[in-house]
């Protein structure tokens, strides 16, 4: 629970809200309460001064000149006013009940005013403010006494305490709501992941048609789309590996049942000549060259998708087709067919020499096997602008027009029957296509005007010396 997206989420949000409600409740409360203590401030210093003035023309103070000078004051505003002389002796004071004329005054604010310095203080007890101030009386640069007032105000304590109540009772109602809706967003929030996961999970399991569905457009969302194309993809890919392994079994199956039923026909009859068991090893040997030939091609195709491919050079594309035509020469002429071939010098590229033999023996060897007797093949080499193009063209059998488009697909034939009579494994034009792609080239194919196939293929043009 405590590792749980929606765990941290929410207490995230919970320790969000209690820094704002602890922020709520202390601050303005603490304002309120300074905002009170500068104003008590102002008025008790104000009601001294407005005493310590009426004093000062008195050269000593005593209880008759003192309760003389302040009678005709007006209400001073705070609840009792004390005046002392220098000894602390209270001489005048305005509170009617235990009044302390006559007793000594030991308060720290009058103390320091005997020192000469004005004081003030003021505290809320819970109930009220509590403020005193005290002034010196000065006659001549001389300390005669002391003016103290103290105001005792629960007016202002209500309505700090009912502005406090206030903000508790507000920032519960906000707690609550926000607390409420916190909970909903990330119960929200963490459905949808949860939803996400779950599809991943169904995915994980096998079941690649599986789709994650999330609505909206926000980030979630988005991710869910990627990964409902991924899933795509990945179904796409499994289906092609599935489709791979079936018919590379079904393809290897074909010539070991081949050998089988030859070493069956050869060790179940007797006295067999000798004439008729070389036919039989004679087949044997050609069931195990085109399992040879499918074996060779499933690993170049392997390595293909293991992304492992040799350091590009320079290749200058001429000589390795002379190479290729001259391996090629034999079966052309046993065929009848007319091999011939130009190539530019300029024609140079990047990619390694065997993958250009490979591209270019492949597309011929296919051209040679589907012409009919008499028929020509032509591979052209030359550069256009800043691509080498190479074309080889046939006035052979032709590829329907609706199977052009699969033609690179593994293991596809456009005539099974014709592609296992001259030995094809349908993985020829699969690797050049892939060998081509892998080098950032591009192949394409055509139908040629008069009949036969073109097959084009273009890379980028390099200069200099090839490696």
């Amino acid at each position: 629970m405590k590792s749980s997206l929606q765990f941290k989420i929410g207490l995230s949000y919970l320790s969000i809200i209690v820094i704002v409600l602890a922020i709520l409740n202390t601050y303005p409360l603490i304002e309120s309460q300074n905002l009170v203590f500068r104003s008590k401030e102002s008025t008790v210093s104000s009601c001294v001064k407005v005493m310590e003035s009426a004093l000062s023309g008195l050269s000593g103070l005593t209880e008759g000149n003192v309760e003389k000078a302040l009678s005709g004051l007006e209400e001073t505003g705070v609840s009792r006013v004390m005046v002392t002389d220098t000894a602390g002796r209270v001489l005048y004071d305005t509170r009617q009940q235990e009044n302390a004329r006559g007793q000594y005054a030991f308060y720290t604010e009058i103390a320091q005013a005997l020192e000469g310095n004005d004081a003030f203080y003021c505290t809320f007890d819970g109930e009220a403010f509590l403020s005193r101030g005290a002034a010196p009386v000065v006659y001549r640069s001389q300390i005669i006494g002391v003016v103290y007032a103290y105001q005792y105000d629960a007016q202002q304590g209500t309505l700090l305490k009912d502005l406090q109540k206030n903000i508790m009772t507000i920032s519960a109602v906000v707690a609550v709501a926000v607390i409420g809706i916190s909970v909903l967003l990330s119960r929200m929030f963490t459905r949808r992941i949860s939803q996400l996961l779950q599809a991943i999970a169904k995915v994980r399991e096998g079941s690649y048609s599986h789709r994650a569905v999330m609505k909206g457009s926000d980030e979630i969302a988005q991710i869910a789309a990627e990964f409902n194309s991924l899933t795509g993809r990945l179904q796409t890919t499994e289906e092609a590996r599935r489709r791979f392994v079936s018919d590379a079994s079904h393809e290897m199956k074909t010539p070991l049942a081949g050998i089988k039923l030859l070493t069956d026909s050869i060790l179940q009859t007797e006295n067999i000549d000798l004439e008729t068991t070389r036919e039989f090893v004679a087949d044997i040997g050609d069931e195990a060259a085109r399992l040879e030939r499918i074996t060779e091609d499933l690993l170049r195709l392997t390595r293909l998708d293991s992304g492992a491919m040799e350091p590009a050079v320079k290749v200058a594309v001429g000589p390795v087709l002379e190479r290729a035509v001259r391996m090629l020469r034999p079966v052309a002429q046993e065929r009848n067919i007319d091999l011939s071939w130009q190539a530019d010098p300029a024609a140079i590229v990047l990619a390694t020499e065997g993958e250009i033999h490979q591209i270019l023996y492949n597309l011929m060897e296919n051209a040679v096997k589907y012409t009919a007797p008499g028929g020509f093949v032509h591979t052209e080499v030359c550069v256009d602008g800043g691509q080498v193009v190479m074309t080889v063209a046939d006035n052979g059998m032709g590829i329907p027009e609706e199977d052009m488009s699969h033609i690179f697909e593994r293991f596809y034939r456009v005539d099974k029957a014709r592609s296992r009579e001259v030995g094809g494994t349908g993985l020829g034009l699969s690797i050049v296509g892939d060998t081509v792609h892998r080098r950032d080239g591009q192949i394409t194919v055509a139908a040629r005007e008069g009949g036969g196939t073109v097959f084009t293929v273009r890379f980028k043009k390099v200069s200099g010396v090839t490696a």
